[in-house]
């Protein structure tokens, strides 16, 4: 598993972190999921990008709260590959939408991981059962459009 020390890169309001050639070519290529562990404590999953010539892991804004870290601070990163399967926690009443509408079901399944959890985490996060509701007949009703 690669390791390195690096200090993490602020652009604008993003922060990532810089990864060297050979441990790119090491995770097997670009655009590789991974898990990212700093300092040997907090870890999170992510994937690889090329931006301005450079590979990198973007370290979100949820993940520099969870973590304490941010631009500019000296980390020990530990990175490997991630071949575990993505799999997202579908909020209940989206869950009960789903099941009873097998063709949602279908265009769901064909969504990306990243489709599903951004269209599950706004259903999760409302706070209110009539904002919950709305947002899963939305969900639903793009899930038919698309379909």
């Amino acid at each position: 598993m690669p390791r390195f020390t690096t200090d993490l890169l602020q652009l604008g309001n993003n922060v990532g972190i810089v990864i060297p050639d050979e441990v790119v070519a090491e995770l097997g290529g670009k655009r590789v999921p991974v898990v990212v562990t700093l300092n040997g404590g907090y870890s999170y999953r992510n994937r690889t990008a090329v931006m301005g010539g450079r590979n990198l892991v973007g370290l979100s804004s949820e993940h520099r709260a969870a973590s304490g870290f941010g631009g500019g601070d000296t980390v020990e990163v530990l990175i490997e590959r991630d071949d575990a399967p993505r799999v997202v926690e579908v909020p209940e009443s989206l869950a009960v939408a789903l099941a009873a509408d097998p063709a949602a079901t279908a265009a769901w399944q064909k969504l990306s991981y990243s489709q599903q959890k951004e269209l599950a985490r706004g259903i999760a996060e409302a706070k209110a059962e009539d904002t919950r509701s709305r947002r899963v007949d939305k969900t639903i009703s793009q899930l038919h459009a698309d379909s």
